[in-house]
């Protein structure tokens, strides 16, 4: 039996660097944590070979005392809490003491500060957690960190290490949300001497979301500000309903200044852009919220991105409340102003400043002579007649919505004569009399047993043709008494992937003659930076680009250069999906997408035979669902159809 004893003080600390130290964009986000709750204003990052063989951090903050430069690597040594109810209304983003400690135990670092009001600073080495030099030195205020050779002492955590690309990206991302949670503090991040983040540090958010996510995606959000109950407050930018990606990779939420992942406000945000946003599409953002430091829990896990409200609906109401006012706000059309505008006194022209709704005479004269000579505004819809609604059976089988309206057009078949009550039809064979039931008889021997009859052989199926096509999505196919509806680009899609799991992916690539430039959000360029190889065997050459960017160069064939952007963003939704489920999974999503970009669309024209192939291989039983589970084809028999026509 083993015996219960005191673990190694080392040993301590390389479990408790297993929670805090998960990878280079861990020990990152620690350090530029500790930069900002010292007060900094400007904080650079830099890497090498994605942060595993270096790491500097360096801030103009407040700096360390020399007395207290060691005891800032001993575990749970803080300046942050003193008291049990400190931990009740936690202000600050590093608090637990325990960040130093764990980055020190699983690293080589070199510490260089000076605090405010001292001449001289102080060096300080440390190899595993051990003090293994100390000395003065001229610096400036502040604190610089470099860390070397990351899980040296601890191999096994290697192996799960990822390339240098994705680790690279995963401290980039982690940069670029310090940069949005703190505007006010002036960011630089540079990865193997090349700068790839600069944010001005100015106070405006606005500035940071440029500076971070771009200029398209900036341009593509609307200022949302609004408060609630119990002093929560909420402020920054949400996506326009136009603007919604195919992800929630594109929303960050920041709760007292810190980066969280709270499915509460995820909700609300969602909740917010209810009937105004596509299928399939999710809103991005970077709201801040605040509220009152002992109204959330941040301490309920380890790397501190999960938080707890005292009041969840409260928290829920200000930011849907705030992001609808938002988005009514940007719907509403604006108020003409009939009032002559005031000139301002001295001046004959309007100040920048000054925004007038009224036009000017000469642009005013312009549109009066472009306007057409006569208009009528358009008469609303009638609202369409409602009809019983009748089940349709549909061959994938999921229900399908009633039909509201006749689906085929031209001459109604002409009806029969009706059949009086007293006419009985010569066909119709004569009924047999029913005899009285008979007293009961004594049993009699069970026959000899008759041998079985060969089975019938199975009947021919029904020949079927195809009738055309509907709305250049649908092709109707007439078999018997039947008819079908069949989805062409589902059907064409379940093909496609079918045929490149059997054979294997081999796409046919075409160099882009104009190489495209994209900058994803942080997770999926890290993910896409990661799969490079993966992506090179679906036909897309592409490589990192700096400052979160990624370039393409080749795409498969089928592939417009348009859609290179919209197809990689798919791909790398699908690969962070996968993450969680086994290889062959991940690798039939991928396939499925794929092939859903490879088939043919609706709305598009087709051909007589290739309307032909996509049918029989439906009618054959071949296909039955899309690579994504949606049926192919619907059904409709003649006594429904009639039944809707009233003839039943």
């Amino acid at each position: 039996m083993s015996h219960i004893q005191v673990l190694d003080s080392h040993v301590a600390d390389l479990i408790a660097a297993g929670e805090v130290v998960e990878r280079p964009a861990s020990v990152v986000k620690e350090l530029v944590e500790n930069a900002v709750d010292a007060g900094a204003a400007a904080v650079t990052v830099e890497i090498q070979h994605g942060g595993m063989t270096y790491i500097r951090v360096t801030d103009n903050g407040r700096g360390i005392p020399p007395a207290e430069v060691e005891t800032a690597f001993l575990r749970h040594a803080t300046s942050k809490v003193r008291t049990e109810h400190d931990l009740a209304a936690i202000g600050t983003l590093g608090f637990r003491g325990e960040a130093l400690a764990a980055i020190a135990a699983v690293s080589r670092v070199e510490v260089l500060t000076r605090a405010d009001g001292n001449d001289l600073g102080v060096a300080l080495t440390l190899e595993g957690g051990v003090v293994t030099g100390r000395e003065e030195a001229g610096c400036p205020q502040g604190t610089t960190m470099v860390v070397r050779d990351l899980f040296y002492n601890t191999p096994a955590r290697l192996k799960f290490m990822k390339k240098d690309a994705a680790e690279g990206a995963a401290v980039f991302a982690a940069v670029q949300r310090e940069a949005l949670a703190r505007p006010e503090v002036s960011f630089q991040f540079l990865r193997d001497g090349r700068r790839e983040l600069f944010t001005p540090g100015d106070g405006k958010l606005s500035s940071a979301l440029y500076a971070v996510l771009g200029r398209e995606l900036a341009l593509g959000m609307l200022p949302v500000k609004g408060s609630g109950e119990d002093g929560v407050s909420v402020e920054g930018f949400a996506s326009l309903p136009a603007c919604c990606r195919g992800s929630r990779n594109y929303q960050f939420f920041f709760v007292n200044g810190r980066f969280v992942k709270s499915r509460l406000l995820m909700a609300a945000l969602e909740q917010a852009y209810q009937n105004q946003r596509m299928v399939g599409k999710f809103p991005g953002c970077v709201l801040h919220v605040t509220t009152r430091l002992n109204g959330v829990d941040v301490n309920v896990h380890p790397a501190k991105t999960e938080v707890k409200f005292v009041s969840e609906k409260k928290v829920f109401d200000a930011l849907y409340h705030a992001v609808l006012g938002a988005l009514e706000e940007k719907a509403r059309p604006p108020k003409a102003d009939l009032s002559a505008p005031k000139k301002p006194a001295g001046h004959d022209a309007v100040t920048p400043n000054q925004t007038f709704l009224r036009l000017p005479a000469e642009e005013y004269r312009r549109s009066v002579q472009t306007r057409p000579q006569s208009w009528t505004p358009p008469r609303p819809k009638a609202e369409p007649r409602r009809e019983t609604a009748v089940p349709v059976r549909q061959t994938g089988g999921l229900p399908l919505h009633d039909f509201a309206r006749p689906v085929f057009s031209g001459p109604a078949p002409v009806e029969a004569e009706p059949v009086g009550k007293g006419d009985v039809p010569a066909e119709a064979p004569a009924p047999e009399p029913v005899s009285a039931p008979l007293a009961a008889a004594p049993p009699e021997p069970l026959p000899e047993p008759v041998p079985a009859a060969p089975l019938a052989p199975e009947p021919e199926p029904e020949p079927w043709t195809v009738r055309g096509e509907l709305f250049q999505t649908y092709i109707l196919v007439e078999q018997g008494e039947r008819a079908f509806f069949i989805d062409k680009h589902a059907a064409h899609e379940r093909m496609n992937f079918d045929k490149l799991k059997a054979a294997g992916y081999r796409p046919m690539a075409q160099t882009l003659l104009t190489p495209v430039v994209f900058t994803p959000v942080p997770e999926e360029g890290a993910v896409l930076l990661e799969h490079l190889d993966t992506l090179a065997a679906f036909g897309f050459a592409c490589e990192d680009f700096g400052g979160g960017a990624i370039l393409v160069r080749q795409c498969p064939d089928y592939v417009d250069a348009g859609a290179v952007e919209a197809t990689l963003l798919e791909l790398a939704g699908e690969l962070l999906a996968a993450r969680r489920t086994d290889p062959e999974s991940a690798r039939d999503h991928l396939l499925a997408t794929m092939a859903c970009k490879a088939a043919i669309k609706g709305g598009q024209k087709n051909g007589p035979a290739e309307l032909e192939r996509v049918a029989q291989a439906v009618m054959s039983g071949e296909v039955r669902y899309c690579p994504h589970g949606r049926p192919v084809s619907v059904e409709l028999t003649r006594a429904q159809l009639e039944k809707l026509f009233k003839r039943a």
